[in-house]
């Protein structure tokens, strides 16, 4: 109960910038490529900290690894509700950023608490109540910075985070460490530490920056360099941040392929559609507001929470391969439909509440049967792998999106035009249905 509670606060602090970016953009004096920015810096220190944090909760207690953590995230939604501008926002996103490893952390206690069958259903009463508050915050933020500020859509949700982590600390029960297998693999720590940073950052340079070809070269070298030195490491750790064999399973790759695939479309679409709402273009748009696009977003938050709710059950009836795979059909069919039809807002809903639900239950299956597949002392490790993978995802399609609407913007109106809108969703379908073909030699049915 408590679990969800706090799920639900995060993810409320989480999701007031969706709705809110065109918003902030204006106050800020930002383009489309900056305030994609401000999205992704909260997904740079979530994909940077939830590896570690995950193998602490495994090696110490998620309870007590929850208590610290949350007191970061408590930091950062402080510093964002107090921020005059864009530098202290973006350094309180990146400590809000922490929260992405509240999942791994719920999923140790819920899978140590709880039998393997009933953990399957928590996992995703869990994630759909993060969802939800997805939900909440996507309705809150338009009203709230319309009649306070912005800084106050930060302040509500973190006094929510802090009352959810008293009752964390008052009611959760501690969860036995599972003890030390050796001293903690401190240089793997470091190395993968430094390669997701990296990676997010180099992500964040290439889209956003126009780095020339050279640039681009050495950023890549330099994640290639830093990801064969920790597979070196890991290899010769006695008790290594991750076992390199479990990440070698197919309940492991396969999942992390299929939930990447399913991020990066979801990305776009989670930019995409606010800015489409909010643009008043000739002849396309809708000229919205912060809290009109917030209701617009909302059936979508809905479908989303309540999709992610039966994911576990789905995976636990259909193999999580499956269902993934029927989620990534939904996505790209939908996303070509949008590139053609586009010019009633209902049609925009939809198509947000479409791919809301193939998503959350795409990658609510794929989390729910890797918790299940793999030994319980690497549960905190081999989920929070496949939450980075959500992270990193869904960090690339809100770039790619923002680059794309960056290009296609008019120097006289400084508006997007309609074809980027449309480039934006023929990407989105692309990339999801391409990525059939990742998966296609993987056997019919397993659980991935």
């Amino acid at each position: 109960m408590v679990l969800g509670f706090l799920a639900l606060a995060l993810g409320t602090l989480q999701s007031v910038v969706e709705p809110a970016l065109p918003l902030l953009q204006r106050e800020l004096g930002v383009s489309p490529a900056e305030g994609a920015l401000v999205a992704n810096t909260l997904l740079v220190t979530g994909a940077v900290l939830t590896p570690v944090v995950g193998k602490l909760g495994d090696r110490y207690g998620g309870r007590r690894v929850m208590v610290w953590l949350m007191a970061v995230v408590s930091a950062g939604g402080l510093l964002a509700a107090i921020a005059p501008s864009l530098p202290v926002l973006l350094l309180g996103q990146l400590l809000q950023g922490a929260m992405v490893g509240a999942l791994p952390l719920s999923f140790i206690l819920v899978r140590r608490h709880l039998p393997t069958g009933r953990s399957q259903a928590a996992i995703g009463v869990v994630v759909s109540l993060f969802t939800g508050g997805g939900m909440i915050g996507t309705l809150i933020a338009g009203p709230i910075a319309e009649l306070l500020s912005w800084q106050w859509m930060f302040a509500v949700p973190t006094i929510a985070v802090g009352a959810a982590t008293l009752a964390v600390i008052r009611v959760m029960p501690d969860d036995e460490p599972t003890g030390s297998e050796g001293p903690i693999d401190w240089p793997g720590v470091v190395l993968l530490s430094a390669t997701l940073l990296a990676l997010m950052v180099g992500l964040v340079s290439v889209t956003s920056a126009a780095l020339p070809p050279f640039a681009i070269g050495l950023l890549a070298l330099l994640v290639a360099a830093l990801a064969t030195g920790w597979v070196a490491v890991e290899r010769r750790a006695p008790a290594p941040m991750v076992d390199l064999q479990m990440l070698a399973q197919p309940t492991m790759w396969q999942g992390a392929v299929l939930t990447l695939v399913i991020t990066i479309s979801f990305g776009m679409v989670v930019f995409l559609l606010p800015q489409l709402f909010a643009v008043s273009g000739a002849g396309y748009g809708f000229a919205a507001g912060t809290t009109m696009i917030g209701l617009f977003l909302l059936p979508g938050a809905v479908a989303g929470a309540l999709s992610d709710s039966v994911g576990g059950l789905a995976a636990r009836r259909f193999g999580s391969r499956t269902v993934a795979v029927v989620g990534i059909v939904v996505m790209a069919l939908t996303m070509f439909s949008l590139a053609v039809y586009h010019d009633a807002a209902w049609l925009l809903v939809g198509a947000k509440v479409l791919t809301a639900v193939a998503a959350g239950m795409g990658t609510t299956a794929l989390l729910a049967g890797t918790a299940t597949a793999v030994e319980a002392k690497d549960t905190g490790i081999a989920t929070s792998l496949l939450v980075v993978t959500r992270v990193i995802g869904i960090a690339i399609g809100v770039q790619v999106a923002g680059a794309i609407l960056a290009a296609g913007t008019d120097p006289v109106t400084e508006l997007p035009s309609e074809s980027a809108f449309v480039t934006g969703f023929v990407v989105a379908g692309l990339v999801a249905g391409l990525s059939l073909l990742a998966v296609r030699g993987s056997t019919k049915g397993s659980q991935a």
